[in-house]
C-alpha cells in the first residue's frame, strides 16, 4: 500500500454536545502498513496540521483491510478551528461517518 498521509483517524469520541471531536484513534502511515491506535486530542491533531503533519480518515472493509477515506483539515468558522474533511462553514467538527469510541 503507498502511504496516504503521514496520520490515519480510524475512530473519533465527540464531546457531550457532539460539536467538537475531544479525541481520535490514529495511526501512523508507514506506508506497507498501519501502526497501531493511539489516543490523540484533537488541540494534537489541530496543532500538527497546522505544522504540515498531513491525517486522512480510513474505514475497515469486510475484508479487515483499511481503505483510504477523505484528507483531514483545519478550517477555521468565526474565529474557532475545526477539523474536517468537508470544508463548510457549520461550527463543529466533521470527519464523516467514522465510528466512535
Amino acid at each position: 500500500m503507498a502511504k496516504w498521509a503521514d496520520y490515519l483517524i480510524s475512530a473519533v469520541q465527540y464531546n457531550q454536545g457532539e460539536t467538537h471531536i475531544d479525541y481520535v484513534k490514529e495511526h501512523i502511515d508507514k506506508g506497507d502498513s498501519v501502526g497501531a491506535a493511539t489516543v490523540s486530542a484533537r488541540s494534537t491533531v489541530v496543532s500538527r496540521i497546522k505544522t504540515g503533519t498531513t491525517y486522512v480518515t480510513v474505514t475497515m472493509n469486510s475484508e479487515n483491510k483499511y481503505v483510504k477515506g477523505a484528507s483531514v483539515e483545519v478550517i477555521t468558522v468565526d474565529g474557532v478551528e475545526y477539523i474536517k474533511t468537508v470544508a463548510d462553514s457549520t461550527k463543529k467538527d466533521n470527519l464523516g461517518e467514522l465510528p466512535r469510541f
